[in-house]
């Protein structure tokens, strides 16, 4: 078992990562690569950390939970 600030480290560097990357293939299909979209993807990143961060404090346990649910072992 992880300790709980290893937890919080992974969900803040994970949120981060995928709202990155989100956020910039979600961006450039809607806007297509041009200037306009290099312009808008660091706001639309910064805007949708936080929110994937929050989201993923209540998702996380929630996978997990499903996870261990679904490979776990019948006796």
């Amino acid at each position: 078992m992880q300790s709980k600030k290893t937890l919080i480290l992974a969900q803040l560097l994970i949120s981060c990562l995928m709202a990155f990357l989100m956020s910039g293939i979600m961006g450039a299909i809607h806007m297509g690569l041009t200037v306009q979209w290099l312009q808008a993807w660091p706001l639309a990143w910064l805007t949708a950390w936080p929110i994937a961060f929050v989201l993923s404090l209540g998702v996380g346990p929630l996978a997990f939970w499903l996870a261990n649910r679904v490979t776990r072992t019948p006796i």
